[in-house]
């Protein structure tokens, strides 16, 4: 039986109980491989926590446009499909944007407060994000490179959303959940919700049973031994 009842509910859960890492732990044990994002990929304050479904992004350098046909059409719409993309945005989904080069901003203040609107939980930036004083004072929760202000708009273009794209190893499809805090980004897939938090959370108030073990004098070998849980 689940232990919820809605994506809220999960949510929810996730947020009390569990953290990156053990999930990232049990997707191991069944055989999901690639499912972090790179690791210069950082929230921006420690404490940011993100749990939502992913809303997908793809970018491009406008240097590697072409000029004809429907890429020609984006050259001459300001930030080509970015204004759609971030409309498009529903409640508890998470804006995942990757594609470009780093050589500019792909997230700042005026978006954060249209994300929000929306009820959007966070973005996560495979670059670079700016308005970092904005952003932070808003609270949103976001993941990228760090801040860096130069501007996308003469630079690249959004050219697509809700599609599956890739960064680094881990393969995002919309729908799929992203879970971050401070110790990274992970990519839950849809078919495998259940499964990976049901196990994340017997893993997680299993690992307190093994700390209060620990801090009872039980060495790593005998707890390993007893619980299976490291």
């Amino acid at each position: 039986m689940s232990l919820w009842q809605s994506d809220q509910e999960l949510f929810d859960l996730a947020r009390r109980e569990l953290f990156t890492a053990v999930v990232g732990d049990v997707m191991d044990k069944i055989n999901l491989l690639h499912q972090f994002v790179p690791a210069q990929i950082r929230p921006l304050r420690a404490d940011m926590v993100t749990i939502g479904r992913a809303m997908t992004v793809l970018e491009a350098d406008l240097s590697s446009l072409d000029a004809s046909g429907q890429a020609g059409a984006l050259h001459n719409k300001p930030f080509g499909l970015m204004l759609d993309a971030l409309d498009d945005l529903k409640p508890n989904e998470v804006y995942v944007c990757t594609g470009s080069s780093p050589s500019y901003a792909l997230w700042g203040e005026l978006m954060t407060t249209r994300a929000m609107k929306l009820g959007s939980v966070g973005a996560v930036l495979d670059g670079y994000h700016r308005d970092t004083h904005g952003v932070l004072s808003l609270n949103f929760p976001t993941f990228s490179y760090g801040a860096y202000a130069q501007d996308q708009g003469p630079r690249g273009k959004v050219v697509d959303f809700r599609v599956p794209v890739q960064i680094g190893a881990a393969r995002v499809v919309p729908g799929d959940i992203i879970f971050g805090d401070v110790d990274g980004v992970c990519v839950v897939p849809q078919l495998a919700v259940e499964e990976v938090f049901m196990l994340a959370l017997e893993k997680a108030r299993g690992e307190k049973t093994v700390l209060k073990a620990i801090q009872d004098g039980m060495s790593t070998v005998d707890a390993f031994a007893k619980y299976g849980i490291m």
